[in-house]
């Protein structure tokens, strides 16, 4: 029976996911549904499907937009062929990107300009990183792994290193330091931004005294699947749901102490009910383990000039 919760502090939304998750609430406040998304604002299905609800209509590509139509782009950010298509239509565009994000992609943009051969540390496919290769794709190659670095055919141009924002920070450090073996001249910036640093020492710090680990996050969270894996690395269990209906209680057998977190694009409101049925199971003592104090805000974009408007 479990006694005890050990809370990740900081757990939850980054300052990225707050600014775009208001961006699209003020949006939808002030204008007539439809207003379009391109992708998800961010990867968290119940936060996705709450805006559905209220007229928010996610796409995956442009051609999928109406004319003249208003268009969020999402924090993961976007490549600029998707820019200038959203420009072709005349669509009215809100920026909702991470400032973190949009920092890698000016660094792409000024490395290729420079003249430099790009390596994106990072998960193909991902959306932030099919923006960021989009900045020069010709230029730029997605590795992920050591085993990606080996593969890596030798080039003339000088090479400059980016990642994803929202890696795996071991990893990330064995990637990057095979990248140096084989190009030792080259040009490294390790974009881990702070939030995904932070908590993935938080799970670390539950995992090692816990039971067993619930991490609150979507399958498509590439940050939530990185904090279950470094949960599990310490050896303990360790489980990714969406919410308390995907528990199963047989993951609690045994376990006196129980380690909770959540993605970056996760509300608080989703671990609320896993909190309640802990203490229904037994749990009396709720700890939070801070490994950071997060201050970080991001101003809203300069599109965004009206006001909210209450409900």
């Amino acid at each position: 029976m479990p006694h005890t919760l050990l809370l990740a502090e900081p757990r939850g939304f980054c300052a990225g996911v707050v600014r775009a998750i208001d961006v699209l609430n003020r949006v939808l406040k002030r204008e007539p549904a439809p207003v379009y998304a391109f992708h998800e604002i961010v990867h968290n299905r119940y936060v996705v499907e709450s805006f559905r609800r209220r007229g928010a209509v996610f796409v995956d590509a442009i051609d999928e937009v109406p004319l003249g139509a208003r268009i969020v782009f999402s924090a993961h950010g976007v490549s600029p062929a998707v820019v200038e298509a959203a420009r072709a239509k005349r669509l009215r565009v809100i920026d909702a990107t991470c400032p973190l994000v949009t920092k890698v992609h000016l660094e792409t943009r000024k490395a290729a300009r420079d003249g430099f051969d790009i390596l994106l540390v990072g998960h193909e496919g991902h959306d932030e990183v099919e923006g960021t290769r989009g900045e020069a794709p010709d230029r730029t190659r997605v590795v992920d792994t050591v085993d990606d670095v080996s593969g890596l055919a030798g080039g003339s141009r000088p090479v400059f290193v980016v990642t994803q924002t929202t890696l795996s920070v071991d990893d990330t450090a064995a990637t990057i330091a095979a990248i140096r073996a084989r190009y030792p001249a080259a040009q490294i910036r390790n974009d881990i931004c702070y939030a995904t640093t932070n908590r993935q020492a938080a799970v670390r710090a539950i995992a090692q005294r816990a039971d067993v680990v619930i991490v609150v996050g979507s399958r498509n969270s590439s940050n939530s699947v990185r904090l279950r894996e470094v949960a599990a690395s310490t050896s303990t269990p360790a489980y990714r749901v969406d919410g308390l209906d995907e528990i199963d209680p047989a993951w609690y057998e045994g376990a006196g102490v129980v380690g909770l977190t959540a993605g970056a694009s996760v509300p608080d409101e989703l671990l609320d009910p896993i909190v309640e049925d802990l203490r229904r199971r037994g749990v009396t003592t709720i700890e939070p383990v801070i490994v950071a104090t997060e201050t970080v805000e991001f101003r809203m974009p300069d599109e965004l000039e009206l006001p909210v408007i209450s409900p």
